[in-house]
């Protein structure tokens, strides 16, 4: 199958089914949507399976949106602050966020608003006045029956409060709702700023139902992405999670329509028990964020003036003959690994192994440093050292990496990372090992390190969607009955969405029986460390798999990262990244 367009718009929008449309209402405070929600709504109007019925407001938050506001000076905005004791409190979280906002451009921000007005002309609206209680909001009865007359599927929650009451049972599916941060260790908020104040890798997102009970709904998906090495910016942390959720809304409505609500409910996240630092977490005060930048902003400084400037410099490396890290688990040894440093300037990286002639070869990425872009090479392994490179594919105008190589039948075949370009291509040797010829384009759209398994007739296609703004958290599978035939999408599709194992790791193989799949860790930085996942069920209709062994980069501490593992006989590769001096390398 060939994809024409983003993951969320190709993935999701459209559904051979005759079931009747899905009926969906908007719960607003506002014509005027934050970015990351104005993205859901197109999805849903894109879709051919599901539709925005009703519009329901907040008018308490209409009324006080349309209150024209005085300007104030600057002194009397200080006055004003300081008089409330709540804002003096928090009065350096408020100084923080003006500055924070200088970190992002408007167009990425998730958050920012945009006038729908115009799109939701021609949608039925009902203002509603909830009953308050401090911070719970109910429905007033007359509401409720408006509500249910409409006979809705779902409700999406993007305004109001809490809500409680009859309003959670006036659509047939519930109240769907995100909660934006880890529901296991982070409840309350600002979103996504305790992680970056705890120094936290990953920042979580989760599609719940809601309940009378407060963090207790039912979660209907979750995903865990990377919190970015910047310590310092909330507003940098919050763009991979907002967008990177955009897509639960329609990835859920379109199970719902495939499989119906029994599955959706079989397939909910367990419920765990909470493990944050604070019960709930609040706005910052004074004392709290002085704590925090103080020490951050002196070592910040520190680095800036003593650090050399330094690259990320990937290597090979090969063992021959010992114990697989898989017979060395839970604790891996990596002794006996020999590193093969590449020529000054270029860097070695995502290595795969396989035998022809009864010669073993290695195909990896080529990077140029001076030419920023990558291609693939290979060379002939002899008693654990490369020989001469060859060039394998060279595409000057865009970078390819992850050649993942393989054998069909009598014929080989490689499908590189193309995501630069745009697609998945699958390359025919036409003559080994320096001529390969795209055979056909499997996929259109962001997507990375496509790794295939062929076992039983079956072609199996693991590949990681690429959110641009979102990352690479979605891990797919498809499955083919010929290497260039249809790919149809697996009923477990995503397999993962959590940024620690959704991203390919090298080659799938099997070992003593068991059959595993390498993943990389992209949380702390791109490709800490990889893990190989035993693959424990797998058919057309079921797929199950659990972490098996992890490999960190345990050589030094001037080694940051290692995300790529090959293994064919009694030869292991992997691929190590090492923090040196820019002098070095370039």
């Amino acid at each position: 199958m060939c994809y024409r367009d983003r993951v969320d718009s190709t993935l999701y929008l459209k559904v051979p089914s005759e079931k009747p449309t899905l009926r969906i209402g908007l719960l607003l405070d506002s014509v005027f949507l934050p970015r990351c929600v104005a993205e859901v709504v197109d999805h849903i109007e894109k879709s051919n399976f599901a539709k925005v019925e009703l519009l329901i407001y907040n008018t308490e938050a209409q009324k006080e949106e349309s209150e024209p506001k005085q300007p104030r000076s600057i002194a009397r905005k200080i006055i004003e602050t300081f008089s409330d004791s709540k804002q003096r409190k928090r009065f350096l979280f408020s100084l923080y966020q003006r500055w924070d906002l200088r970190n992002i451009e408007d167009s990425n921000d998730p958050l920012a608003l945009i006038d729908y007005s115009d799109k939701f002309k021609q949608i039925e609206s009902l203002s509603v006045t909830p009953i308050r209680k401090r911070f719970v909001h109910r429905f007033p009865p007359e509401a409720i029956d408006q509500i249910r007359s409409k006979k809705l599927d779902i409700l999406l929650r993007f305004g109001f409060n809490i809500l409680r009451g009859d309003v959670l049972t006036a659509a047939k599916f519930g109240i769907w709702s995100y909660h934006h941060g880890d529901n296991d260790y982070y409840r309350g908020g600002p979103a996504y700023f305790w992680e970056v104040y705890e120094g936290n890798p990953i920042s979580g997102a989760i599609l719940q139902v809601l309940t009378e009970e407060l963090d207790a709904g039912r979660v209907l998906c979750k995903g865990l992405f990377s919190s970015g090495s910047d310590r310092l910016s909330h507003a940098k942390n919050r763009v991979q999670p907002y967008w990177g959720a955009s897509t639960f809304i329609i990835q859920k409505l379109c199970e719902l329509q495939k499989c119906g609500w029994e599955h959706i409910q079989q397939n909910m996240v367990k419920p765990a028990p909470y493990l944050g630092k604070k019960k709930i977490y609040s706005t910052p005060t004074n004392w709290e964020m002085l704590q925090w930048l103080g020490p951050l902003i002196l070592q910040k400084a520190y680095l800036k003036l003593v650090r050399k400037p330094k690259i990320q410099h990937w290597m090979l490396a090969v063992r021959t003959g010992a114990s697989p890290v898989m017979d060395t688990a839970p604790s891996p040894v990596l002794s006996g690994f020999r590193w093969i440093e590449s020529p000054k300037g270029q860097f070695y990286a995502d290595p795969f192994l396989i035998e022809v002639d009864g010669k073993m070869w290695v195909f990896y990425e080529d990077y140029d440093y001076a030419k920023k872009y990558g291609k693939i090479s290979c060379s002939e392994l002899r008693q654990g050292e490369l020989g001469k490179p060859v060039t394998a594919i060279d595409r000057p105008s865009y970078h390819l990496s992850y050649p993942c190589v393989f054998r069909d039948g009598g014929k080989l075949f490689m499908i590189p990372e193309s995501d630069s370009l745009g697609t998945v291509d699958l390359y025919r040797c036409v003559r080994f090992p320096d001529t390969w010829e795209v055979e056909k384009e499997l996929y259109r759209g962001h997507a990375v390190d496509t790794t295939v398994w062929i076992e039983h007739s079956i072609y199996w296609f693991f590949v990681t969607i690429w959110e641009p703004r979102g990352g690479a958290t979605q891990l797919w599978l498809f499955h083919a009955d010929s290497i260039d035939g249809k790919w149809t999408t697996h009923p477990a599709s995503p397999l993962s969405t959590d940024v620690r194992y959704s991203r390919g790791g090298g080659a799938v193989f099997r070992h003593n029986g068991k059959l595993f799949r390498p993943s990389q860790d992209c949380s702390k930085i791109y490709g800490g460390s990889f893990t190989l996942n035993e693959i424990v069920f797998l058919d057309r209709d079921n797929y199950q798999e659990q972490p098996f062994v992890t490999v960190n980069p345990d050589w030094g501490d001037e080694w940051v990262g290692t995300h790529t593992y090959c293994r064919l006989g009694d030869v292991e590769i992997i691929d190590g990244c090492r923090s040196s001096p820019s002098g070095n390398i370039l």
